[in-house]
């Protein structure tokens, strides 16, 4: 059985915290709705940016209900459900499956360095076998430079050829476009996702089924333009907006820059608040964003 695949400008997206860093579940709701009428085609919940490993499991799991309940199309979101226990792993993503949200991101099983290929695959082979859901819909999330494991592109190989459809495609956040080609070339009708909308100029030819990134928050409409119209001189624009609104924002920490300029958005200065050990932007830091950003959204 096939479900919907989400492709095109996948949002990675912030989770607001209230005053006692649990996820507020309305401002998240209300964000990811925006983020939709935005542009995006999809959403993904719970990832790095989404500051999923500052949550419990309970919370995480609450997150993902909320959404579940909120009326929103989940054929259009993700959900990050990796984490270094197996069983952990295990339950979220059959809550995943069973919510009925499109996908599952998997980080490899981080703490341990020097894993084994053998070992990667044992794991993945594993969650796929417990979970056993007809909706099991996994991507691999390759963000080396955070969990000190990679998703070698031969893993990636060995784990399609034995887990078929299930294994749907894999997102890479660690700028390597080399990587994520080699990754599109290896393994035939598979979604491969980098992390920024710079790559959306040249989707079509290098094999990506778009991208999943933090700064589309923000970036949004112009990705959107990028992803639809490449190969034109409006997509070629579009690009070049996406990118260099994600370069000043990344000048910055990430997490807490993307919440900033959420806080300016939504003119709510709950959003600024990052999960600790994070620390918010100092206001100066704040200003000079804010600035940086409405320069050139005024710029053609």
């Amino acid at each position: 059985m096939s479900f919907p695949r989400p492709r095109g400008v996948i949002a990675a997206t912030a989770t607001p915290i209230d005053a006692d860093q649990r996820p507020d579940l309305d401002r998240f709701v209300r964000h990811c709705r925006a983020l939709l009428a935005d542009g995006c085609d999809a959403i993904n919940l719970l990832g790095t940016t989404g500051e999923a490993t500052a949550f419990s499991i309970e919370q995480r799991l609450d997150v993902m209900r909320a959404i579940a309940d909120s009326g929103l199309p989940l054929d259009r979101f993700m959900v990050g459900t990796g984490v270094p226990a197996l069983a952990d792993t295990v339950r979220l993503t059959r809550a995943a499956c069973e919510l009925r949200f499109a996908g599952a991101l998997v980080l490899p099983p981080f703490f341990y360095p020097q894993i084994s290929d053998d070992g990667l695959v044992a794991y993945v082979e594993a969650l796929a076998r417990r979970v056993d859901h007809p909706r099991l819909a996994i991507y691999l999330y390759h963000i080396p430079q955070n969990t000190k494991v990679p998703w070698p592109v031969d893993v990636v190989v060995r784990l399609r050829e034995r887990l078929g459809a299930t294994l749907v495609g894999l997102k890479d956040s660690a700028g390597d476009l080399a990587y994520a080609r080699a990754v599109a070339v290896a393994v035939n009708d598979f979604d491969v996702f980098p992390s920024s909308e710079a790559a959306l100029g040249s989707a079509g030819a290098d094999g990506f089924a778009g991208c999943i990134s933090a700064t589309a928050n923000l970036t949004a409409p112009f990705a959107q333009a990028a992803w639809k119209e490449q190969g034109t001189p409006a997509g070629d624009a579009a690009v070049r907006k996406a990118a260099d609104l994600r370069a000043i924002v990344s000048a910055h920490p990430l997490i807490a820059a993307v919440k900033a300029a959420l806080a300016r958005r939504y003119a709510d200065p709950a959003w600024a608040s990052v999960c600790l050990p994070l620390l918010p932007l100092a206001p100066e830091a704040a200003g000079r964003l804010d600035e940086a950003i409405e320069r050139r959204l005024a710029q053609p």
